[in-house]
């Protein structure tokens, strides 16, 4: 039974003894006024004074209303006092509990806005196993959350310095407001200037501010959701076919995107010298140099340097050995 339960049980039961006493008094003489002054005073052990002369059935009833009264008063309080307790200290434990698991993460994502787009983006980087942070000004929506989560104004560094700002490796303004976002934005990249920004604008003019501001990409979801049905009206099979292989998750192929390292035995090759397809099995689609524009179906002459993002599609394991080969100088194929 929940503590709470036990507190109305137990003034339920105190209001009960008071009628049983007040009727009791009536009955021996005294007033409906004076016969609730006298049971008062009596379960409360005040004994402030007597209104009338006790007689025998008087004493005998006010001593059973007593050990009745009084027991029963005890133990609304004592549930009472408990209730508040019990509240205050699982508050106060999972608050620290929660701040211990904060404290351990490093390389998460801090979702600013816990609306509509704050829980899909949430849902996506949790099945992908990626490690959030939720911050929202209002508690209440994050009540029984499975997320680490932070109530708080997300404009104010000290909590984003709480949610581990300088160990994380994003950052995703999408509160309802773009002037939020834009000032999460410039509290971000001041925070931690090489911190990945992801920003939403619910306004087209907001974009290029929020850009300029120091995000790294924004969004629209409206835009974006008006992109998706355009798609599926006019494609809907190759709209549902790079939904599958981008956010699927029991799927045998997908997407990724890897970065080569400088010490990769990929760097400074050619495709055809690479024999990427013939190590991992994996298939690159395109090529990106920094924020250049992207080669797709890059030829096999084509040169891989350091830095280079290779978007490729194959299995978990092919893209796992494409991993090694791209981070790592002396990678065997899986």
């Amino acid at each position: 039974m929940s503590p709470w339960r036990r507190v109305w049980i137990g003034l339920a039961a105190l209001v009960g003894v008071i009628g049983i006493g007040t009727l009791g008094y009536w009955v021996l003489g005294l007033s409906p006024l004076d016969a609730l002054y006298q049971s008062v005073t009596t379960i409360s052990t005040v004994g402030f004074r007597e209104l009338y002369r006790l007689t025998t059935a008087s004493k005998v009833f006010t001593i059973l209303l007593i050990l009745f009264g009084v027991g029963t008063a005890l133990y609304s309080f004592g549930v009472l006092i408990e209730a508040l307790l019990e509240g205050q200290l699982a508050e106060l434990l999972g608050r620290k509990k929660m701040d211990r698991r904060i404290g351990e993460l490093k390389d998460h994502v801090i979702i600013c806005g816990w609306g509509r787009v704050g829980r899909a983006i949430a849902d996506h980087l949790a099945a992908a196993g990626q490690e959030i942070i939720i911050v929202d000004l209002d508690a209440s929506r994050l009540t029984e959350l499975r997320f680490a989560s932070i109530a708080g104004d997300a404009t104010e560094d000290s909590v984003l310095k709480r949610a581990g700002i300088d160990r994380a490796r994003a950052l995703a303004a999408v509160t309802a407001n773009d002037a939020t976002n834009l000032y999460l934005t410039l509290s971000g990249r001041s925070l931690k200037p090489e911190l990945f920004i992801l920003a939403r604008a619910r306004v087209t003019d907001s974009e290029a501010k929020l850009l300029r501001a120091g995000a790294d990409r924004v969004v629209n979801p409206q835009a974006i959701g008006g992109a998706r049905a355009a798609a599926l009206l006019l494609q809907p099979h190759v709209a549902e076919f790079v939904d599958v292989i981008t956010h699927g998750i029991d799927v045998e192929f997908r997407l990724a995107e890897l970065e080569v390292s400088a010490s990769s035995a990929l760097a400074g090759k050619t495709l055809r010298e690479a024999r990427i397809r013939d190590l991992t099995g994996a298939l690159i689609l395109a090529m990106r140099q920094g924020e250049g524009n992207f080669i797709t179906n890059p030829s096999p002459d084509s040169t891989v340097s350091s830095g280079e993002i290779l978007i490729a599609i194959g299995t978990a394991e092919q893209l796992s050995s494409l991993e090694r080969l791209a981070t790592t100088a002396t990678s065997k194929p899986a």
